[in-house]
């Protein structure tokens, strides 16, 4: 096993990660002073979620005699429409998932770290048809239906 280029994968995704996770939360919380409850709700729940994941990659990192480092990420631009924001966040799934799919290969040789990252794959994947099912949704029922459907 090479401690040293798992610790490095972890700390990439735990950088992104934590970056994403806050967009999450900043998103959700503006959702929200919209009226858009339930999407808010989904948004900030995503975020405590992805925390969760960032807090397993700093352990494991730990447990490697490694340490987590806090680096700058670049800053992002609110989205102020609901549906523009989940195809946006759908890209960055999508891209995200084929990282991870790619990752995996090189965390063969260090089974619990794979072991974290299969899990955080499932999750990822979950979340990226979550927003693929919202966008087929809007295209059955309309924008302002779906809207709705967030309050």
């Amino acid at each position: 096993m090479n401690a040293q280029k798992s610790i490095a994968i972890l700390q990439m995704y735990g950088t992104g990660l934590a970056n994403g996770a806050f967009a999450h939360l900043v998103q959700g919380k503006h959702f929200d002073s919209m009226g858009f409850h339930a999407l808010g709700a989904k948004y900030t729940g995503h975020y405590e979620e992805e925390m969760g994941w960032v807090n397993k990659f700093i352990e494991r990192i730990n447990d490697l005699g490694g340490e987590f480092k806090i680096e700058d990420q670049k800053g992002r631009a609110l989205v102020k429409d609901p549906v523009e924001y989940v195809k946006c966040d759908l890209e960055i799934q999508r891209q995200g998932v084929d990282t991870l799919y790619k990752s995996m290969q090189e965390l063969a040789d260090d089974p619990t770290s794979y072991d974290i990252m299969k899990a955080y794959l499932a999750d990822e994947e979950e979340d990226l048809y979550w927003s693929e099912e919202q966008l087929d949704m809007i295209d059955m029922i309309g924008r302002q239906n779906w809207l709705m459907k967030q309050m």
